[in-house]
Protein backbone atom coordinates (compact mmCIF):
# COMPACT_ATOMS: atom_id res chain seq x y z
CA UNK A 1 0.00 0.00 0.00
CA UNK A 2 1.43 3.34 -1.00
CA UNK A 3 1.61 5.25 2.31
CA UNK A 4 2.65 8.80 3.02
CA UNK A 5 4.63 8.92 6.31
CA UNK A 6 4.61 12.44 8.20
CA UNK A 7 8.09 13.13 7.92
CA UNK A 8 7.76 12.64 3.92
CA UNK A 9 4.94 15.31 4.49
CA UNK A 10 6.87 17.38 6.13
CA UNK A 11 9.69 17.65 4.06
CA UNK A 12 7.53 18.05 1.06
CA UNK A 13 3.74 19.53 1.08
CA UNK A 14 4.68 21.00 4.65
CA UNK A 15 7.87 22.79 3.47
CA UNK A 16 5.36 24.08 0.70
CA UNK A 17 4.03 26.41 3.27
CA UNK A 18 7.19 27.28 5.04
CA UNK A 19 8.75 28.50 1.71
CA UNK A 20 6.64 31.84 2.12
CA UNK A 21 8.85 32.72 5.40
CA UNK A 22 12.87 33.76 5.47
CA UNK A 23 14.46 30.64 4.83
CA UNK A 24 16.85 30.77 8.14
CA UNK A 25 13.40 30.50 10.11
CA UNK A 26 12.25 27.80 8.61
CA UNK A 27 11.22 24.83 10.93
CA UNK A 28 13.09 21.85 10.34
CA UNK A 29 11.49 19.98 7.51
CA UNK A 30 11.44 17.05 9.71
CA UNK A 31 8.94 18.16 11.76
CA UNK A 32 5.38 20.62 10.98
CA UNK A 33 5.12 23.79 13.08
CA UNK A 34 1.68 23.78 14.61
CA UNK A 35 2.15 27.67 13.45
CA UNK A 36 2.17 27.59 10.18
CA UNK A 37 -0.06 24.21 9.64
CA UNK A 38 -3.28 22.57 11.13
CA UNK A 39 -5.00 25.94 9.30
CA UNK A 40 -7.63 23.83 7.46
CA UNK A 41 -9.90 20.46 6.48
CA UNK A 42 -6.99 20.14 3.73
CA UNK A 43 -4.70 20.27 6.29
CA UNK A 44 -6.36 17.85 9.05
CA UNK A 45 -6.70 15.59 6.09
CA UNK A 46 -3.31 15.72 4.63
CA UNK A 47 -1.66 14.53 8.13
CA UNK A 48 -4.35 11.98 9.01
CA UNK A 49 -3.60 10.42 4.98
CA UNK A 50 -0.24 10.40 6.26
CA UNK A 51 -1.57 8.05 9.22
CA UNK A 52 -3.02 5.60 7.10
CA UNK A 53 -2.13 1.76 7.71
CA UNK A 54 -4.36 -1.15 7.17
CA UNK A 55 -3.94 -4.16 6.06
CA UNK A 56 -2.32 -5.23 2.38
CA UNK A 57 -1.20 -8.34 0.39
CA UNK A 58 1.09 -8.98 3.18
CA UNK A 59 -1.99 -10.53 4.76
CA UNK A 60 -1.61 -13.52 2.08
CA UNK A 61 1.95 -14.02 3.54
CA UNK A 62 1.11 -13.68 7.55
CA UNK A 63 0.35 -16.93 8.50
CA UNK A 64 3.68 -18.61 8.65
CA UNK A 65 4.73 -19.80 11.74
CA UNK A 66 1.05 -21.00 12.51
CA UNK A 67 -0.50 -24.40 12.07
CA UNK A 68 -1.82 -23.24 8.86
CA UNK A 69 1.40 -23.32 7.30
CA UNK A 70 4.76 -24.69 7.15
CA UNK A 71 7.56 -22.40 6.39
CA UNK A 72 11.35 -21.72 6.17
CA UNK A 73 10.81 -18.80 6.85
CA UNK A 74 12.67 -16.81 9.89
CA UNK A 75 9.83 -16.58 11.74
CA UNK A 76 9.76 -15.39 15.76
CA UNK A 77 7.76 -17.63 17.00
CA UNK A 78 9.39 -20.84 15.70
CA UNK A 79 12.89 -18.58 17.17
CA UNK A 80 11.59 -19.13 20.40
CA UNK A 81 10.26 -22.56 20.50
CA UNK A 82 13.45 -23.97 19.02
CA UNK A 83 16.38 -21.76 20.97
CA UNK A 84 16.07 -20.21 24.74
CA UNK A 85 15.12 -16.84 23.97
CA UNK A 86 15.51 -13.61 26.00
CA UNK A 87 15.36 -10.15 26.63
CA UNK A 88 18.37 -9.53 24.93
CA UNK A 89 18.20 -11.98 21.57
CA UNK A 90 14.70 -11.17 20.95
CA UNK A 91 13.86 -8.45 18.46
CA UNK A 92 12.00 -5.49 19.43
CA UNK A 93 8.81 -3.65 19.01
CA UNK A 94 9.24 -1.09 21.52
CA UNK A 95 8.86 1.57 19.05
CA UNK A 96 6.98 4.79 19.36
CA UNK A 97 7.39 7.40 16.89
CA UNK A 98 4.08 6.62 15.19
CA UNK A 99 2.64 6.80 18.35
CA UNK A 100 4.05 10.18 19.00
CA UNK A 101 2.68 11.80 15.31
CA UNK A 102 -0.25 10.73 16.33
CA UNK A 103 -0.50 12.61 19.81
CA UNK A 104 0.73 15.45 18.14
CA UNK A 105 -2.22 15.51 15.75
CA UNK A 106 -4.41 15.52 18.85
CA UNK A 107 -2.95 18.17 20.34
CA UNK A 108 -2.72 20.88 17.55
CA UNK A 109 -6.23 19.84 14.88
CA UNK A 110 -8.43 22.13 17.16
CA UNK A 111 -6.54 24.96 15.57
CA UNK A 112 -7.62 24.35 12.30
CA UNK A 113 -10.42 27.21 11.31
CA UNK A 114 -13.52 24.23 10.52
CA UNK A 115 -16.68 23.30 11.80
CA UNK A 116 -16.56 21.21 15.05
CA UNK A 117 -17.81 18.24 13.60
CA UNK A 118 -15.05 18.04 10.57
CA UNK A 119 -12.36 18.61 13.99
CA UNK A 120 -14.71 15.61 15.64
CA UNK A 121 -13.89 13.65 12.41
CA UNK A 122 -10.17 14.02 11.94
CA UNK A 123 -9.58 13.07 16.02
CA UNK A 124 -11.94 10.15 15.49
CA UNK A 125 -9.33 8.73 12.85
CA UNK A 126 -6.29 9.35 14.68
CA UNK A 127 -8.16 8.08 18.26
CA UNK A 128 -8.89 5.11 15.83
CA UNK A 129 -4.93 4.83 14.57
CA UNK A 130 -4.02 5.19 18.52
CA UNK A 131 -6.28 2.43 19.53
CA UNK A 132 -4.74 0.40 17.02
CA UNK A 133 -1.28 1.56 17.70
CA UNK A 134 -1.82 0.30 21.38
CA UNK A 135 -3.39 -3.00 20.63
CA UNK A 136 -0.41 -4.03 18.77
CA UNK A 137 1.60 -3.15 21.80
CA UNK A 138 -1.02 -4.99 24.06
CA UNK A 139 -0.74 -7.91 21.81
CA UNK A 140 3.30 -7.90 22.20
CA UNK A 141 4.12 -6.67 25.50
CA UNK A 142 0.55 -6.94 27.57
CA UNK A 143 1.00 -4.03 30.32
CA UNK A 144 3.04 -1.06 28.21
CA UNK A 145 3.58 2.32 29.55
CA UNK A 146 0.40 4.60 28.21
CA UNK A 147 1.42 8.21 26.44
CA UNK A 148 -1.52 10.52 26.28
CA UNK A 149 0.71 13.21 24.78
CA UNK A 150 4.02 13.93 23.22
CA UNK A 151 6.48 13.73 25.15
CA UNK A 152 9.78 15.71 25.41
CA UNK A 153 13.37 15.55 27.17
CA UNK A 154 11.94 17.47 30.09
CA UNK A 155 9.00 14.54 30.86
CA UNK A 156 11.51 12.74 33.12
CA UNK A 157 8.13 10.93 34.81
CA UNK A 158 6.64 9.96 31.77
CA UNK A 159 10.06 8.84 30.24
CA UNK A 160 10.60 6.74 33.15
CA UNK A 161 7.14 5.42 33.79
CA UNK A 162 6.56 2.27 35.00
CA UNK A 163 4.44 -0.22 32.26
CA UNK A 164 0.76 0.92 33.01
CA UNK A 165 -1.64 -1.85 33.99
CA UNK A 166 -3.03 -3.50 30.90
CA UNK A 167 -6.59 -2.84 32.19
CA UNK A 168 -6.15 0.53 32.51
CA UNK A 169 -4.40 0.68 28.68
CA UNK A 170 -7.25 -1.16 27.22
CA UNK A 171 -9.81 1.41 28.99
CA UNK A 172 -8.10 3.95 27.10
CA UNK A 173 -8.00 2.22 23.61
CA UNK A 174 -11.95 1.54 23.96
CA UNK A 175 -12.45 4.66 24.78
CA UNK A 176 -10.26 5.82 21.34
CA UNK A 177 -12.72 3.59 19.89
CA UNK A 178 -16.20 4.57 21.30
CA UNK A 179 -14.80 8.37 20.31
CA UNK A 180 -14.05 7.47 16.86
CA UNK A 181 -17.26 5.14 16.57
CA UNK A 182 -19.10 8.69 17.46
CA UNK A 183 -17.61 10.88 14.95
CA UNK A 184 -15.60 9.47 11.99
CA UNK A 185 -18.16 9.77 9.08
CA UNK A 186 -19.75 7.55 7.00
CA UNK A 187 -18.52 8.75 3.59
CA UNK A 188 -14.91 8.65 2.72
CA UNK A 189 -12.18 8.21 0.08
CA UNK A 190 -12.13 5.15 -0.98
CA UNK A 191 -9.64 2.98 0.57
CA UNK A 192 -9.31 4.91 4.01
CA UNK A 193 -11.31 4.24 6.87
CA UNK A 194 -14.99 5.42 7.30
CA UNK A 195 -17.65 4.80 10.48
CA UNK A 196 -18.21 1.45 9.21
CA UNK A 197 -14.37 0.36 8.86
CA UNK A 198 -13.85 1.60 12.90
CA UNK A 199 -16.76 0.09 14.22
CA UNK A 200 -15.55 -3.46 12.38
CA UNK A 201 -12.00 -2.45 14.10
CA UNK A 202 -13.65 -1.68 17.33
CA UNK A 203 -15.94 -4.82 17.07
CA UNK A 204 -12.45 -7.05 16.42
CA UNK A 205 -10.28 -5.71 19.35
CA UNK A 206 -13.22 -5.84 22.16
CA UNK A 207 -13.49 -9.71 20.83
CA UNK A 208 -9.50 -10.13 21.09
CA UNK A 209 -9.27 -9.11 24.50
CA UNK A 210 -12.58 -10.31 25.77
CA UNK A 211 -11.43 -13.80 24.48
CA UNK A 212 -8.14 -13.43 25.57
CA UNK A 213 -9.27 -12.34 29.31
CA UNK A 214 -11.51 -15.43 29.33
CA UNK A 215 -9.04 -17.72 28.83
CA UNK A 216 -5.16 -16.53 29.90
CA UNK A 217 -5.20 -17.40 33.70
CA UNK A 218 -2.30 -15.26 34.66
CA UNK A 219 -4.01 -12.21 34.01
CA UNK A 220 -6.88 -12.56 36.57
CA UNK A 221 -9.17 -10.48 34.53
CA UNK A 222 -11.59 -13.25 33.37
CA UNK A 223 -14.26 -11.91 35.47
CA UNK A 224 -14.44 -8.49 32.93
CA UNK A 225 -14.38 -10.67 29.57
CA UNK A 226 -17.64 -10.64 28.88
CA UNK A 227 -17.95 -6.48 29.00
CA UNK A 228 -15.12 -6.77 25.77
CA UNK A 229 -17.17 -9.54 24.38
CA UNK A 230 -20.46 -7.62 24.86
CA UNK A 231 -19.15 -4.68 22.89
CA UNK A 232 -18.04 -6.56 20.23
CA UNK A 233 -21.29 -8.08 19.81
CA UNK A 234 -22.95 -4.63 19.55
CA UNK A 235 -20.39 -3.02 16.92
CA UNK A 236 -20.69 -5.84 14.93
CA UNK A 237 -24.71 -6.16 15.16
CA UNK A 238 -24.46 -2.30 14.36
CA UNK A 239 -22.86 -2.94 11.10
CA UNK A 240 -25.10 -6.18 10.78
CA UNK A 241 -28.36 -3.72 11.24
CA UNK A 242 -26.65 -0.91 9.09
CA UNK A 243 -28.17 -2.72 5.77
CA UNK A 244 -24.71 -1.16 3.86
CA UNK A 245 -22.94 -4.79 3.62
CA UNK A 246 -23.85 -8.24 2.19
CA UNK A 247 -21.81 -11.50 1.46
CA UNK A 248 -20.04 -11.22 -2.27
CA UNK A 249 -22.30 -13.70 -4.64
CA UNK A 250 -19.07 -15.94 -4.74
CA UNK A 251 -16.59 -16.39 -1.66
CA UNK A 252 -13.57 -15.97 -4.75
CA UNK A 253 -14.97 -12.62 -5.64
CA UNK A 254 -13.02 -10.76 -2.77
CA UNK A 255 -9.45 -12.00 -3.75
CA UNK A 256 -9.35 -11.78 -7.09
CA UNK A 257 -11.08 -8.35 -8.32
CA UNK A 258 -9.07 -5.27 -9.58
CA UNK A 259 -11.46 -2.70 -8.03
CA UNK A 260 -13.10 -4.02 -4.65
CA UNK A 261 -14.19 -0.10 -3.57
CA UNK A 262 -17.66 -1.20 -4.84
CA UNK A 263 -18.14 -4.55 -3.11
CA UNK A 264 -20.79 -4.81 -0.33
CA UNK A 265 -18.55 -7.26 1.65
CA UNK A 266 -15.37 -5.50 2.08
CA UNK A 267 -15.68 -2.83 4.65
CA UNK A 268 -12.44 -1.57 3.98
CA UNK A 269 -9.99 -2.12 0.95
CA UNK A 270 -6.91 -2.12 -0.30
CA UNK A 271 -6.59 -0.77 -3.32
CA UNK A 272 -3.44 -1.42 -5.83
CA UNK A 273 -2.53 0.26 -9.10
CA UNK A 274 1.26 -0.51 -10.94
CA UNK A 275 0.26 2.42 -13.37
CA UNK A 276 0.60 5.08 -9.97
CA UNK A 277 3.27 2.96 -8.30
CA UNK A 278 1.27 1.25 -6.09
CA UNK A 279 1.48 -2.63 -7.13
CA UNK A 280 1.02 -5.41 -5.01
CA UNK A 281 4.60 -7.63 -4.75
CA UNK A 282 2.81 -11.00 -3.05
CA UNK A 283 1.60 -12.89 -5.92
CA UNK A 284 4.81 -14.76 -6.95
CA UNK A 285 5.94 -17.88 -7.01
CA UNK A 286 8.37 -18.36 -3.74
CA UNK A 287 6.05 -17.18 -1.44
CA UNK A 288 2.00 -17.41 -2.28
CA UNK A 289 1.56 -20.23 -4.69
CA UNK A 290 5.39 -21.70 -3.46
CA UNK A 291 6.45 -25.17 -3.02
CA UNK A 292 9.27 -23.86 -0.21
CA UNK A 293 9.10 -20.36 2.20
CA UNK A 294 5.02 -21.23 2.85
CA UNK A 295 2.67 -23.82 2.03
CA UNK A 296 -0.73 -24.81 3.53
CA UNK A 297 -0.87 -27.96 6.40
CA UNK A 298 -2.42 -30.98 6.19
CA UNK A 299 -4.37 -30.09 9.37
CA UNK A 300 -5.41 -26.72 7.72
CA UNK A 301 -7.02 -29.46 5.13
CA UNK A 302 -8.09 -31.96 7.40
CA UNK A 303 -10.41 -28.74 9.18
CA UNK A 304 -12.63 -27.86 6.49
CA UNK A 305 -16.20 -29.98 6.46
CA UNK A 306 -17.75 -32.22 4.15
CA UNK A 307 -19.51 -30.32 1.25
CA UNK A 308 -23.04 -31.70 3.01
CA UNK A 309 -21.86 -30.32 6.56
CA UNK A 310 -20.57 -33.87 8.66
CA UNK A 311 -16.99 -33.53 9.34
CA UNK A 312 -14.14 -34.85 7.62
CA UNK A 313 -12.01 -36.24 10.57
CA UNK A 314 -15.25 -38.52 11.18
CA UNK A 315 -14.67 -40.37 7.77
CA UNK A 316 -12.84 -44.10 8.17
CA UNK A 317 -9.36 -43.57 7.76
CA UNK A 318 -8.99 -39.95 6.91
CA UNK A 319 -5.53 -39.62 8.12
CA UNK A 320 -4.67 -41.99 4.71
CA UNK A 321 -6.64 -40.01 1.96
CA UNK A 322 -4.68 -39.33 -0.81
CA UNK A 323 -4.81 -35.94 -2.33
CA UNK A 324 -7.62 -36.30 -4.68
CA UNK A 325 -9.73 -38.15 -2.13
CA UNK A 326 -8.96 -35.44 0.26
CA UNK A 327 -10.49 -32.83 -2.34
CA UNK A 328 -13.39 -34.49 -2.72
CA UNK A 329 -16.73 -33.62 -2.09
CA UNK A 330 -15.67 -30.83 0.27
CA UNK A 331 -16.86 -27.62 1.68
CA UNK A 332 -16.34 -25.50 -1.63
CA UNK A 333 -14.18 -22.61 0.31
CA UNK A 334 -11.01 -25.25 0.32
CA UNK A 335 -10.66 -25.46 -3.35
CA UNK A 336 -10.95 -21.77 -3.04
CA UNK A 337 -8.31 -21.18 -0.48
CA UNK A 338 -5.78 -24.28 -1.44
CA UNK A 339 -5.24 -25.75 -5.21
CA UNK A 340 -7.27 -28.23 -5.78
CA UNK A 341 -6.89 -31.61 -8.02
CA UNK A 342 -7.51 -30.71 -11.80
CA UNK A 343 -6.45 -26.69 -11.41
CA UNK A 344 -5.22 -25.08 -14.32
CA UNK A 345 -2.76 -22.84 -13.87
CA UNK A 346 -2.29 -20.38 -16.27
CA UNK A 347 -0.61 -19.57 -19.11
CA UNK A 348 -0.83 -23.43 -19.30
CA UNK A 349 -4.10 -25.34 -20.22
CA UNK A 350 -3.30 -28.80 -18.66
CA UNK A 351 -4.18 -29.19 -15.29
CA UNK A 352 -1.31 -28.46 -12.55
CA UNK A 353 1.04 -30.86 -10.90
CA UNK A 354 3.15 -30.61 -8.35
CA UNK A 355 6.60 -30.02 -8.15
CA UNK A 356 7.77 -30.99 -4.90
CA UNK A 357 10.65 -30.06 -2.99
CA UNK A 358 12.25 -30.19 0.78
CA UNK A 359 10.11 -28.99 3.24
CA UNK A 360 7.08 -28.35 1.09
CA UNK A 361 3.60 -30.24 2.19
CA UNK A 362 2.55 -30.60 -1.54
CA UNK A 363 -0.39 -28.02 -1.13
CA UNK A 364 -0.51 -24.98 -3.04
CA UNK A 365 -1.76 -21.68 -1.27
CA UNK A 366 -4.72 -20.06 -3.90
CA UNK A 367 -5.76 -16.98 -1.88
CA UNK A 368 -3.94 -14.69 -2.82
CA UNK A 369 -2.40 -16.11 -5.93
CA UNK A 370 -4.36 -14.09 -8.71
CA UNK A 371 -4.50 -16.55 -11.34
CA UNK A 372 -7.05 -15.08 -13.84
CA UNK A 373 -4.19 -13.14 -15.80
CA UNK A 374 -0.42 -13.43 -16.82
CA UNK A 375 -0.35 -9.91 -17.38
CA UNK A 376 1.90 -8.72 -14.72
CA UNK A 377 0.03 -5.19 -14.34
CA UNK A 378 -3.04 -6.63 -14.06
CA UNK A 379 -1.86 -9.09 -11.10
CA UNK A 380 -0.01 -5.98 -9.49
CA UNK A 381 -3.60 -3.94 -9.54
CA UNK A 382 -5.23 -6.29 -7.91
CA UNK A 383 -7.24 -5.05 -4.73
CA UNK A 384 -7.10 -6.63 -1.14
CA UNK A 385 -9.66 -7.25 0.92
CA UNK A 386 -8.16 -5.07 4.43
CA UNK A 387 -11.80 -6.18 6.38
CA UNK A 388 -14.29 -8.14 5.07
CA UNK A 389 -18.08 -8.49 6.14
CA UNK A 390 -17.50 -12.14 7.02
CA UNK A 391 -15.36 -11.48 9.33
CA UNK A 392 -18.10 -8.92 10.77
CA UNK A 393 -20.03 -12.21 11.19
CA UNK A 394 -17.85 -14.41 12.60
CA UNK A 395 -17.15 -12.05 15.37
CA UNK A 396 -20.42 -11.72 16.24
CA UNK A 397 -20.82 -15.34 16.54
CA UNK A 398 -18.22 -15.86 18.35
CA UNK A 399 -19.00 -13.16 20.63
CA UNK A 400 -22.50 -14.55 21.27
CA UNK A 401 -20.98 -18.39 21.42
CA UNK A 402 -18.63 -17.42 24.43
CA UNK A 403 -21.34 -15.49 25.99
CA UNK A 404 -23.62 -18.30 26.07
CA UNK A 405 -26.22 -15.89 24.71
CA UNK A 406 -26.17 -17.26 21.37
CA UNK A 407 -29.92 -18.16 19.75
CA UNK A 408 -30.39 -20.16 16.94
CA UNK A 409 -31.54 -17.54 15.04
CA UNK A 410 -27.89 -15.49 15.76
CA UNK A 411 -26.10 -18.26 14.32
CA UNK A 412 -28.43 -18.50 11.34
CA UNK A 413 -27.80 -14.79 10.65
CA UNK A 414 -23.84 -15.12 10.80
CA UNK A 415 -22.41 -18.70 10.40
CA UNK A 416 -25.39 -19.61 8.21
CA UNK A 417 -24.91 -16.70 5.78
CA UNK A 418 -21.04 -18.16 5.18
CA UNK A 419 -22.31 -21.46 4.73
CA UNK A 420 -25.28 -20.33 2.68
CA UNK A 421 -23.21 -19.38 0.72
CA UNK A 422 -20.91 -21.88 -0.67
CA UNK A 423 -24.17 -24.13 -0.61
CA UNK A 424 -23.51 -25.65 2.64
CA UNK A 425 -26.11 -26.35 5.31
CA UNK A 426 -26.23 -24.12 8.25
CA UNK A 427 -24.50 -24.88 12.19
CA UNK A 428 -27.25 -26.68 13.80
CA UNK A 429 -26.42 -25.36 17.86
CA UNK A 430 -28.27 -27.98 19.38
CA UNK A 431 -26.26 -30.94 17.59
CA UNK A 432 -22.99 -29.04 17.97
CA UNK A 433 -23.44 -28.87 20.96
CA UNK A 434 -24.74 -32.87 21.72
CA UNK A 435 -21.38 -34.23 20.07
CA UNK A 436 -18.56 -31.82 20.40
CA UNK A 437 -16.21 -32.83 17.40
CA UNK A 438 -12.80 -34.53 19.21
CA UNK A 439 -10.79 -33.17 17.16
CA UNK A 440 -10.89 -29.91 17.74
CA UNK A 441 -11.43 -30.32 21.63
CA UNK A 442 -8.34 -31.88 21.61
CA UNK A 443 -6.86 -28.86 19.42
CA UNK A 444 -8.71 -26.30 21.67
CA UNK A 445 -8.63 -28.34 25.48
CA UNK A 446 -9.09 -24.56 27.00
CA UNK A 447 -12.95 -24.78 25.74
CA UNK A 448 -15.52 -26.42 28.06
CA UNK A 449 -19.42 -26.26 29.18
CA UNK A 450 -22.63 -26.86 28.18
CA UNK A 451 -21.62 -24.24 24.80
CA UNK A 452 -18.44 -26.11 23.89
CA UNK A 453 -19.45 -27.71 20.87
CA UNK A 454 -20.73 -24.78 19.15
CA UNK A 455 -17.56 -22.66 20.40
CA UNK A 456 -15.24 -25.50 19.25
CA UNK A 457 -17.63 -25.17 15.77
CA UNK A 458 -17.65 -21.45 15.36
CA UNK A 459 -13.73 -21.51 15.97
CA UNK A 460 -13.78 -24.07 12.47
CA UNK A 461 -15.49 -21.69 10.26
CA UNK A 462 -13.20 -18.41 11.29
CA UNK A 463 -10.11 -20.29 10.83
CA UNK A 464 -11.71 -21.62 6.86
CA UNK A 465 -12.95 -18.60 5.87
CA UNK A 466 -10.27 -16.17 7.16
CA UNK A 467 -7.38 -18.79 6.47
CA UNK A 468 -4.31 -17.32 5.12
CA UNK A 469 -5.73 -13.67 5.32
CA UNK A 470 -3.27 -13.08 8.51
CA UNK A 471 -5.83 -14.03 11.43
CA UNK A 472 -4.66 -17.06 12.44
CA UNK A 473 -1.64 -15.96 14.89
CA UNK A 474 -3.69 -13.40 16.73
CA UNK A 475 -6.23 -16.13 17.17
CA UNK A 476 -3.78 -19.19 18.85
CA UNK A 477 -2.83 -16.34 21.19
CA UNK A 478 -6.09 -15.17 22.51
CA UNK A 479 -7.57 -18.44 22.85
CA UNK A 480 -4.57 -19.80 24.67
CA UNK A 481 -4.03 -22.68 22.13
CA UNK A 482 0.11 -21.56 22.24
CA UNK A 483 0.90 -25.24 22.21
CA UNK A 484 -0.42 -25.89 18.70
CA UNK A 485 2.49 -24.16 17.45
CA UNK A 486 4.52 -27.12 18.86
CA UNK A 487 3.21 -29.18 15.97
CA UNK A 488 5.16 -29.49 13.09
CA UNK A 489 3.16 -28.84 9.79
CA UNK A 490 2.86 -31.97 6.97
CA UNK A 491 1.76 -32.38 4.35
CA UNK A 492 0.12 -34.58 1.53
CA UNK A 493 -0.11 -39.03 2.56
CA UNK A 494 1.40 -41.28 0.24
CA UNK A 495 1.46 -44.84 1.39
CA UNK A 496 4.75 -45.77 -0.21
CA UNK A 497 6.53 -45.58 -3.39
CA UNK A 498 4.60 -46.25 -6.65
CA UNK A 499 2.21 -43.94 -9.42
CA UNK A 500 -0.17 -41.28 -7.98
CA UNK A 501 -2.63 -38.97 -9.94
CA UNK A 502 -2.54 -35.68 -8.48
CA UNK A 503 -4.76 -33.71 -11.17
CA UNK A 504 -8.06 -35.92 -10.16
CA UNK A 505 -8.42 -37.65 -13.93
CA UNK A 506 -7.09 -41.17 -13.01
CA UNK A 507 -3.89 -41.28 -14.62
CA UNK A 508 -0.67 -41.08 -12.98
CA UNK A 509 1.07 -37.83 -12.81
CA UNK A 510 4.18 -38.37 -10.24
CA UNK A 511 6.19 -41.94 -9.37
CA UNK A 512 7.65 -42.05 -6.30
CA UNK A 513 10.82 -44.13 -6.16
CA UNK A 514 13.14 -45.76 -3.94
CA UNK A 515 16.13 -43.12 -3.01
CA UNK A 516 18.16 -45.90 -4.11
CA UNK A 517 17.42 -45.90 -7.25
CA UNK A 518 18.50 -43.61 -9.98
CA UNK A 519 15.99 -41.49 -11.94
CA UNK A 520 16.15 -43.38 -15.65
CA UNK A 521 17.11 -40.48 -18.11
CA UNK A 522 14.17 -39.21 -20.23
CA UNK A 523 13.84 -41.64 -23.29
CA UNK A 524 13.26 -44.50 -20.51
CA UNK A 525 10.72 -43.19 -17.91
CA UNK A 526 7.21 -44.34 -17.91
CA UNK A 527 4.53 -42.14 -19.60
CA UNK A 528 1.02 -42.63 -18.64
CA UNK A 529 -1.98 -43.32 -20.51
CA UNK A 530 -2.36 -40.09 -22.12
CA UNK A 531 1.00 -40.33 -23.36
CA UNK A 532 2.81 -37.84 -21.12
CA UNK A 533 6.24 -38.39 -18.87
CA UNK A 534 5.77 -39.38 -15.27
CA UNK A 535 7.83 -36.80 -12.84
CA UNK A 536 10.08 -38.60 -10.91
CA UNK A 537 10.97 -38.32 -6.98
CA UNK A 538 12.88 -39.51 -4.59
CA UNK A 539 11.72 -40.85 -1.14
CA UNK A 540 13.02 -41.31 2.06
CA UNK A 541 13.20 -39.88 5.83
CA UNK A 542 13.72 -36.21 6.45
CA UNK A 543 17.26 -34.95 5.36
CA UNK A 544 18.38 -38.18 3.93
CA UNK A 545 20.73 -37.26 0.92
CA UNK A 546 19.20 -36.76 -2.51
CA UNK A 547 15.58 -37.54 -1.44
CA UNK A 548 13.33 -35.15 -2.36
CA UNK A 549 10.25 -35.94 -0.56
CA UNK A 550 10.14 -36.64 3.13
CA UNK A 551 7.79 -39.31 4.29
CA UNK A 552 6.89 -40.06 8.08
CA UNK A 553 8.25 -43.85 7.55
CA UNK A 554 10.46 -43.07 4.83
CA UNK A 555 9.98 -45.19 1.64
CA UNK A 556 7.49 -47.20 3.28
CA UNK A 557 4.92 -44.18 3.11
CA UNK A 558 3.08 -41.78 5.25
CA UNK A 559 2.76 -38.10 5.03
CA UNK A 560 4.90 -35.45 4.22
CA UNK A 561 7.26 -34.05 7.27
CA UNK A 562 8.16 -30.45 6.64
CA UNK A 563 10.83 -30.08 9.64
CA UNK A 564 11.85 -32.30 12.91
CA UNK A 565 13.60 -29.73 15.03
CA UNK A 566 11.41 -30.10 18.42
CA UNK A 567 9.31 -26.88 19.47
CA UNK A 568 8.38 -25.79 22.80
CA UNK A 569 5.96 -23.45 23.65
CA UNK A 570 5.92 -22.47 27.63
CA UNK A 571 3.37 -21.19 29.04
CA UNK A 572 2.09 -18.60 29.52
CA UNK A 573 5.39 -16.33 28.63
CA UNK A 574 5.60 -17.07 25.08
CA UNK A 575 2.08 -15.44 24.44
CA UNK A 576 4.21 -12.17 25.06
CA UNK A 577 7.38 -10.90 23.89
CA UNK A 578 9.99 -8.85 26.62
CA UNK A 579 10.41 -5.68 27.02
CA UNK A 580 14.04 -5.00 24.95
CA UNK A 581 17.15 -5.06 27.42
CA UNK A 582 18.00 -2.09 26.20
CA UNK A 583 14.71 -0.27 27.24
CA UNK A 584 15.37 -1.93 31.43
CA UNK A 585 18.63 -0.79 31.15
CA UNK A 586 17.55 2.76 30.33
CA UNK A 587 14.55 2.72 32.97
CA UNK A 588 14.42 0.50 35.34
CA UNK A 589 11.02 1.00 36.30
CA UNK A 590 10.15 -1.30 33.39
CA UNK A 591 9.74 -4.61 35.07
CA UNK A 592 9.88 -8.06 32.68
CA UNK A 593 6.80 -10.24 32.93
CA UNK A 594 6.02 -13.64 32.81
CA UNK A 595 9.41 -14.90 33.42
CA UNK A 596 11.19 -13.28 30.92
CA UNK A 597 14.55 -12.26 32.06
Amino acid sequence: MRKIIIAILAAGAFAGSACKKDFLNRYPTTSVSPQLFFKSESDLSMYIFGLLNHSGSGIYLSEQGTDNCATTGNQTIINMMTSTPNSRNMPSAWSWGRLRNINYFLENYQQAKVTDDVKNHYAGLARYYRAMFYMDKIKTYSDVPWYGRTLNPSDTALLYAPRTPRAQVMDSVIADLVFASQNVKESVPSGTPGLWAVKATYARIALYEGTFRKYHPELNLAATANRFLDSARKQALDVMNSGKFTLAAKFSDNFNSLDLSGSKEVILNCPYDVTKKGGSSANNNSTVFGDYEQSPSRDLVQTFLMKDGTRFTDKPNYNQFGFVEEFTDRDPRLGFTIVPPGFVRLPATRPYVQTFSNNFTGYHQLKGYFNFSTDGQVIGSTDVPSIRYAEVLLTYAEAVAEMGTATQTDIDNSIGLLRGRVNMPGLNMAAANGDPDPVLAAQYPAVQGANKGLILEVRRERRVELAMEGYRYDDIMRWYAGKRLQIIPLGMYFPGLGQYDLTGDGVADVILISKNTAIPPDSEKIKNSLGVTLIYYKTGNYAEPGVAIYLENGEAGGRIVTGTTARTFAEPKFYYYPVPFSETSMNPNLKQLFGWD
